[in-house]
């Protein structure tokens, strides 16, 4: 039998979007051309292959058992083709989309930004919110490349890679009348602190960090973003709990005092993560040795 292998990466939208909606979406088709596809890729395939529901669409049991192959024939394939392309940073014009979490954000990004300008000026990345779910972020059906950040109980499709470990310091402000050089256990738990609630799990870690030391926080205020925290301190005696690189940033402002934290609250991990269909592509293999390169010599500094 002879198969239009064109229908197969349109299989693959249905499966990671299960909306045909957001399938025709990603890959830049109308809706009525994706319903079409999908109709040819039942008669193809002799099955429903997706049932629709109240909120989108639903693979049958032959569409599981099939998608698992279909995805790898797909990621050989590309494997194939773009392993033999060649790639030159300094010529290269791609656009090229990365979820960071909001720590990455501020302390990264533009690390990473500033390198790209100087070696390669015609790669613009696009940068997309990294929250809680990584299949939101698009990394998970490979229309994202990367993600950047804590990743937590990745699918068998992306492929993990550790950064770097970050610690934990205090910031308060410098004309603060209780703190000197240092911050005491006590003087931690009754002080009134601001509370960075950014989505995804450097949350959750930090919150697990303060809960095994049996530290105690009076939170006065809670912000989504790093953006917003440092303006709060700097005008109130309230204290913040923030990641070593950006509590490095904040030390070149006059207005802030860094400090250890008075209890060890250990690390958190810095990870990238990208669809397995970019194992061999040349430019995304680049840009993942250029970040991996700006992270460690940040981290030496």
């Amino acid at each position: 039998m002879r198969y239009d292998l064109n229908l197969l990466p349109i299989f693959v939208a249905l499966m990671d979007e299960r909306s045909v909606t957001r399938a025709a979406g990603r890959l830049g088709m109308t809706q009525p051309a994706m319903s079409n596809a999908l109709a040819r890729l039942r008669a193809m395939l002799q099955d429903q292959l997706f049932i629709r529901e109240r909120y989108g669409i639903q693979p049958t049991p032959i569409a599981l058992e099939l998608a698992p192959g279909i995805a790898d024939a797909l990621a050989r394939l590309d494997d194939a083709v773009l392993g033999q392309q060649d790639f030159d940073p300094a010529t290269a014009n791609r656009l090229i989309t990365i979820a960071p979490n909001g720590y990455v954000e501020f302390a990264l990004v533009p690390a990473i930004v500033a390198r790209l300008a100087e070696i390669a000026p015609g790669i613009t990345l696009r940068l997309t919110p990294y929250g809680n779910d990584l299949t939101e972020t698009g990394v998970v059906s490979g229309t994202t490349a990367m993600v950047l950040g804590r990743i937590a109980d990745p699918p068998d499709n992306l492929v993990v890679q550790h950064l770097m470990d970050e610690g934990l310091e205090c910031v308060v402000r410098s004309g603060h009348p209780e703190i000197g050089e240092t911050i005491t256990r006590a003087q931690y738990e009754r002080l009134r602190h601001v509370n960075v609630m950014p989505p995804g799990r450097i949350r959750a870690g930090l919150h697990q960090a303060i809960a095994q030391q049996g530290l105690k926080r009076d939170v006065a205020l809670s912000v989504t973003n790093f953006f917003a925290v440092a303006e709060m301190i700097a005008v109130t005696d309230y204290c913040t709990t923030l990641p070593r690189l950006i509590c490095r940033r904040l030390s070149h402002d006059p207005r802030f005092r860094i400090m250890p934290a008075p209890v060890d609250l250990g690390t958190f991990p810095v990870e990238m993560a990208w669809h397995a269909r970019y194992r061999h592509d040349p430019a995304h293999r680049w840009l993942r040795g250029l970040i991996l390169d700006v992270v460690r010599q940040i981290s030496r500094e």
